[in-house]
């Protein structure tokens, strides 16, 4: 089965890892410039690198339609610049999975493909997609939703150890951002994390940067920056995160369970 996967940052990439695991053939979309923050498991790193694992899985970016067939041969993952998914209707995949979680339907369409997946907030199951994949850690996280909608967005991330908002590095002013520290380091509580037009941007408790922008990454006041976890297992930063792992089991579930009761059109 060939599956076109819209985003490809950490979400959509432990998605990706759950999915070609099981022998799924894929391509992800995304911008010419990510702004991915866990960068260390991004299948979107292989835009500007050229090839990218996340875990056991190699992404290769395609420079064109032409070379995706190679790729997928290789049982590697295709990834191209296309963020509007323009190689949905050209390349007819038997499914698509909306993982860029803007929160919103960017342009998804229930018969974009025979089985369409929601990711998130921002779908409806059984008006703009087949099912919807809940996001919201909890109870339901993962869960596959055959009609109706995941939670809404709440504004607030995640609580992780007893840390929700504080975990989160956010520019102070539009600009060029600058990596003061890198993915996989350590800091304090009020340590210089990263800077935007020289303006500081300061770790608001003590952990492991577990995701962060790349210098040079224009971005505006207030934007998403970084990550930062508070459980300082370093090596937690090169895997597929517990959340997009549910997740992609979600995703799996509702592959399998709408190709077996032929829930297409």
């Amino acid at each position: 089965m060939l599956v076109v996967i819209k985003g490809a940052g950490d979400l959509a990439s432990g998605i990706a890892v759950r999915l070609a695991h099981c022998g799924f053939s894929i391509v992800m979309t995304d911008l010419e410039k990510p702004t991915s923050i866990r960068r260390t498991v991004c299948f979107s790193e292989a835009i500007q690198k050229g090839q990218f694992c996340v875990e056991d899985v190699r992404g290769t970016f395609a420079a064109d339609l032409s070379e995706i067939p190679e790729i997928l041969s290789r049982n590697e993952i295709a990834v191209l610049v296309d963020p509007n998914a323009h190689c949905i209707p050209l390349i007819q995949p038997d499914a698509v999975v909306d993982a860029i979680l803007a929160k919103r339907n960017l342009g998804t369409r229930i018969d974009d493909a025979p089985i369409v997946i929601g990711v998130g907030p921002g779908f409806t199951a059984g008006i703009d997609c087949r099912a919807v994949i809940e996001t919201q850690r909890g109870h339901n996280l993962g869960r596959v939703i055959l009609s109706g909608c995941a939670a809404p967005n709440s504004g607030i991330p995640g609580n992780i150890s007893g840390f929700t908002i504080e975990r989160i590095l956010r520019a102070p002013v539009d600009g060029i951002f600058t990596e003061i520290h890198h993915i996989g380091d350590t800091v304090e509580k009020g340590e210089i994390v990263a800077s935007v037009e020289g303006q500081p941007i300061v770790a608001q408790l003590h952990g492991v940067i577990r995701g962060l922008l790349p210098t040079g990454m224009a971005v505006t006041a207030g934007m998403k920056s970084g990550d930062i976890d508070p459980r300082c297992v370093a090596d937690n930063c090169y895997t597929v995160s517990d959340k997009a792992r549910a997740i992609g089991g979600g995703v799996l579930e509702a592959l399998l369970m709408l190709q077996k009761e032929n829930l297409y059109v």
